[in-house]
């Protein structure tokens, strides 16, 4: 008689990782251009945030001070491709202020990460995953990002209680796996790829590697 696979968190990341590769995630050439795409990919795809991006690029506009100087109009064009471009533009005007006052990056990038994510977290606009987006990728923090790819996978799996706040669910991660900026950085690209591309809404379990271990499969399937 087989027996299914129990998971964790540890081995959940290793299949993921054998059967998607490495992400190479997050694409940027700076933090800054980052901590953009952090904003600008909330609600949208990331394919639109890269045609976003490369319009600020063209008109050498990927700078705080770049993108206060900006026309509000011009500015929300500019960054259409994203998805509600009034309102990212006035976002990305608030953070690129806030950057500023704040003294910039090497300021920014010399204070503790309990103190930076609250002062992300006052800053209009940036929610708990954007600024997660930011702390990991950007200033190299171990803060594991919760989104909804990962929300869906885990509790389907059983290893997340359905209806976990955010904090509570990047705290579970971060004690379970401990503090690993280049892990946490891996593993949430990685679920972000399988959320996508196999553990969908309608998921595709015959595709899938962790369905012999997989809560939800097993239900459906018994």
């Amino acid at each position: 008689m087989s027996t299914i696979p129990r998971l964790n968190l540890q081995n959940v990341y290793k299949q993921l990782l054998a059967v998607h590769g490495p992400r190479d995630w997050w694409p940027g050439d700076t933090p800054f251009e980052v901590m953009v795409g952090a904003i600008l990919t909330q609600n949208t795809a990331w394919t639109n945030v890269e045609k976003a991006i490369a319009a600020l690029k063209a008109r050498d506009r990927l700078t705080p001070r770049a993108i206060l100087a900006a026309r509000r109009d011009h500015l929300a064009q500019w960054i259409r491709p994203s998805g509600y471009f009034n309102i990212k533009a006035e976002r990305l005007r608030q953070f690129c202020r806030w950057y500023l006052d704040q003294g910039g990056w090497d300021v920014l990038h010399a204070r503790d990460t309990a103190r930076l994510r609250q002062e992300l977290l006052a800053v209009k606009g940036i929610g708990p995953e954007t600024a997660d987006d930011m702390l990991l990728y950007a200033f190299e923090r171990p803060v594991f990002v919760i989104d909804a790819y990962t929300r869906r996978i885990f509790s389907r799996l059983g290893l997340v209680e359905d209806g976990m706040g955010y904090e509570d669910l990047r705290a579970h991660f971060e004690q379970e796996l401990g503090p690993d900026v280049a892990l946490f950085n891996e593993y949430h690209a990685l679920i972000v790829q399988h959320g996508k591309d196999i553990c969908r809404t309608r998921p595709r379990c015959a595709e899938c590697v962790l369905a012999r271990g997989c809560a939800w499969q097993a239900q459906e399937s018994g």
